[in-house]
Formats: structure tokens, sequence, C-alpha cells
């Protein structure tokens, strides 16, 4: 028999970013400074580092099913978030284990294309996630650019980004989160339309739940950062970890991830790491 867990917990599966900006460290340390015990499974790797990708790669499935099954025979999650998978045989084994393991509390970052242009999930891997994985997430969380792919529409304002998060929560999962830290603004008017408004001073996210629509905005600050989205998601799924309903671990998070960035200082050459 398990023993009871008495600290919340949560794992991510994602890619290594041997940096530390991004990807599994990353997670782990927005886990600890969220006040959860954070765990990680290795779903690929990457040579990067804060000025760009170089190349990513899989890691063998049998590894992530083994790795993902030890752990979780010993240590349940409370939440966790599915990042970097890079191949079909990744994405079909987390679903797998998250089916078998009856795992809840579900966030997936969809990571498709890494900001400096490399592919960081492969293209028969994309139908796949959203077959197997969204309908099984609480949370689907794309940026502008993986929101535009997922819902094949342009997205040049908050309304476009409701109109997409619309069309993104029919591929199964219970709430959308676009992050608007692209949008140079726009405000919804209902009907798939919207006007655009001037908010260049702020980076506006937009939660839908099925019916209603929900934005968390912050004052926009100046920085070529790195690892924002994984960043993210990751103190969202903390939240879930410890129990808050959806809204209130986005907002935390969105607190979160915008002190953060006010606060990270440059450790390389390149994008500035935020935790």
């Amino acid at each position: 028999m398990r023993r009871t867990a008495d600290r919340n917990t949560a794992l991510s599966i994602a890619g290594l970013d041997p940096s530390g900006g991004a990807g599994i460290l990353a997670d782990v340390k927005t886990f600890a400074l969220m006040g959860v015990y954070g765990m990680a499974v290795q779903a690929a790797s990457t040579v990067q580092n804060t000025v760009g990708v170089l190349s990513v790669g899989p890691r063998p499935v049998r590894t992530v099913m083994k790795e993902l099954d030890t752990l979780i025979e010993d240590i349940r999650p409370d939440a966790l978030k599915v990042g970097m998978l890079y191949s079909a045989g990744a994405v079909s084994a987390v679903a797998d284990a998250i089916k078998r393991h009856s795992l809840d509390n579900l966030v997936i970052d969809p990571l498709i294309i890494s900001s400096s242009g490399k592919r960081l999930l492969e293209k028969d891997a994309l139908e796949r996630l959203i077959g197997e994985l969204f309908p099984l997430a609480v949370v689907v969380m794309p940026n502008v650019a993986e929101a535009e792919a997922l819902s094949g529409m342009e997205i040049r304002s908050i309304g476009d980004a409701e109109e997409a998060a619309r069309k993104i929560r029919r591929l199964g999962p219970k709430y959308v989160v676009v992050k608007g830290g692209h949008l140079q603004g726009g405000r919804s008017t209902g009907g798939g339309a919207s006007s655009v408004e001037p908010m260049c001073g702020y980076a506006v996210d937009v939660l839908f739940d099925g019916k209603n629509f929900t934005r968390f905005s912050a004052q926009r600050i100046e920085k070529e950062i790195h690892g924002a989205g994984c960043v993210y998601s990751a103190a969202i799924t903390a939240g879930l970890a410890k129990g808050l309903a959806v809204e209130e671990a986005v907002r935390a998070a969105k607190e979160f991830i915008s002190e953060a960035i006010r606060l990270a200082r440059p450790v390389g050459r390149g994008r500035v790491p935020i935790v």
C-alpha cells in the first residue's frame, strides 16, 4: 500500500535544457519556488544554451515508460505537466501512463517550435498529442504561434485569441489558456469579431472554460527572456497540486511569472532565464 503523501507533489515530463532556463530543470525549480515537491522524467534531449537550440533528439520510449511507472508506483503526483515530448512514441507512452495510473490535473504546454526556429515536436507527433493527450488535459496553454497552429487561424488581437481558445477547446481539454505575451492588444466584441484597442503596455492571457472567458493582464516587461512558457505552465501545475481551482492557479501563476521576469538577470550571452 502506498503511503499517503504529506507533501504536495508535481511531475514534469519534458525535455532537458542543459542551461537550466527551460524544460525539466526550470520546471523543478519553479515547483520548489511555489512550495511543491518536484519530480521529472526526461522525454527528450537538446543541445542548447541561452543563445539558441542547436539540436533536439528523443530518448528511448521504453526508458521513458519505465521511469514513469517506477516513479508513480512510489510517489503519485498531485498534478503533472507535459512539455516537449518530441516523438510520437513518447506522446503515446505518456498518454498510456496517465490512463493506466489514473493521473489527474494534467497541464499541457504544447511546444512545437522553439523561439530560435528549431522543431520541438515531430509532425506525426502533433496529431497524437491532440488526439491522445488533449482529451486528458485539464489545461492546454499554447502561446500565440502554437494557438495559430492548433486553431488554423491568425491571431492578431485578444478577440482572435478568444476565438482560437474556443476552437482549441473543441479538441478535448477542459480549459484553454492562450498566452498573449506576443500580442500588442485587442478586445473581443463577441461573435468572434474583435476591435483592436491599444494595450501595448500589457501582456494579456485568455482563459476559456467552455462558457466564459477570463483575462489575466500584467504590465509588459521588455526583456529577451528564455523559458517563460515552461515556467508559466509549471507554476499553474504547482497551483493545481496545492488544490487551487484552475482560475486561481492561473492567476497565481501569472503573478509569479510576472515577478520572475521583473527580477530576472542574465547568466549567459543570450536570452535571460527567469528562474
